[in-house]
């Protein structure tokens, strides 16, 4: 089976990696330099430096042959999720295709499904995702993923191209609940890394996780997802990888905020795409529109605009009346 894989950050180029070892398979860059400089000495020396690529690896800047390299396989994008819509619209009509983006898009709100219906609404397409760091995946380490799709032969075409021995690939036809926990999990992350930055305590993030999941499946079922998709990968396993990894980026931004850095200087420090800053707001959207309470993110969204300290976000959380906990 060929495959593409659209975008060389450290997931794109992780996944790549995987799939290099049993497929033909091309990674495609947007920057020739960096592509030229892969190439050199077959490394990512800005997103993944640790891992070797293998010689088998294809490298390419070349959009339209990589895409036509893919085309009879399987392409994947690795795209931050404000690109998703681009990149789909370079695909052709019957190209296969899974994203690995998680988020909201900024604007509509959509989820990767909602883009994909809207730009390619007979394609075959679906969402890769799952608890997962990227240098752990391009290391050869035990993990596991979800394939989901409304299209149950995209589902096994994703575990005919990664599942092995070191990468188990399960399979849903619920895109909906995984896209929304890999959504919000990247909102919660934040406020257990403020929660952990203000050293509250293992009893307050174990409070943060479990409410944040009671809110991350609200919203889930409420947007089409089913409720037992968020006890799984990637609802609460990716939301405790996240919420408590120290790999995670969004979990860093929360850690870096209860430290008193600004957000701007934080995003300048990662050097990666903290998703979950560009998708509060939107999930916090989201949620209104549906009529659905989500404390923990609101203050999140409040924090992250400003407009409150980490401090008092944590007293406005403990300040909410008593209720039922279902």
């Amino acid at each position: 089976m060929n495959i593409t894989v659209l975008g060389a950050g450290a997931w794109g180029t992780a996944m790549a990696v995987q799939a290099a070892t049993r497929h033909p398979t091309r990674l495609w860059a947007r920057d020739a330099g960096q592509v030229a400089r892969m190439q050199a000495t077959r490394r990512n020396e800005r997103y993944l430096r640790e891992v070797e690529l293998p010689p088998s690896l294809m490298l390419s800047a070349d959009l339209h042959a990589s895409v036509a390299h893919g085309e009879p396989g399987l392409i994947i994008v690795a795209t931050p999720m404000s690109a998703l819509r681009e990149m789909l619209q370079t695909l052709p009509p019957g190209a296969s295709v899974l994203w690995l983006c998680k988020g909201f898009q900024a604007g509509t709100g959509w989820l990767g499904h909602e883009v994909a219906r809207a730009v390619r609404p007979q394609a075959r397409s679906g969402v890769l995702s799952g608890p997962s760091f990227a240098q752990e995946v391009a290391a050869g380490r035990p993990t596991a993923l979800v394939a989901a799709s409304f299209d149950d032969s995209l589902c096994q075409q994703a575990v005919d191209a990664f599942h092995g021995d070191t990468l188990r690939i399960y399979t849903s036809n619920d895109p909906v609940g995984v896209e929304v926990g890999g959504a919000v999990k990247n909102v919660l992350s934040i406020a257990t890394g403020i929660a952990d930055g203000l050293q509250l305590g293992l009893n307050a993030r174990a409070a943060l996780i479990t409410r944040g999941l009671a809110e991350m499946a609200r919203l889930g079922v409420a947007l089409g997802g089913r409720v037992e998709t968020f006890m799984g990968l990637s609802g609460l396993g990716d939301l405790v990888l996240t919420a408590t990894g120290d790999l995670s980026r969004n979990r860093r931004v929360g850690l870096l905020l209860a430290g008193g850095k600004a957000l701007p200087d934080i995003l300048r420090e990662l050097g990666h795409v903290a998703e979950g800053v560009y998708s509060a707001g939107m999930v916090l959207q989201r949620a209104r529109a549906a009529g659905i309470e989500m404390p923990i993110t609101e203050v999140v969204v409040a924090l992250l605009e400003g407009r409150v300290s980490p401090q008092d976000a944590v007293s406005a959380l403990m300040r909410r009346e008593a209720r039922a906990e279902g």
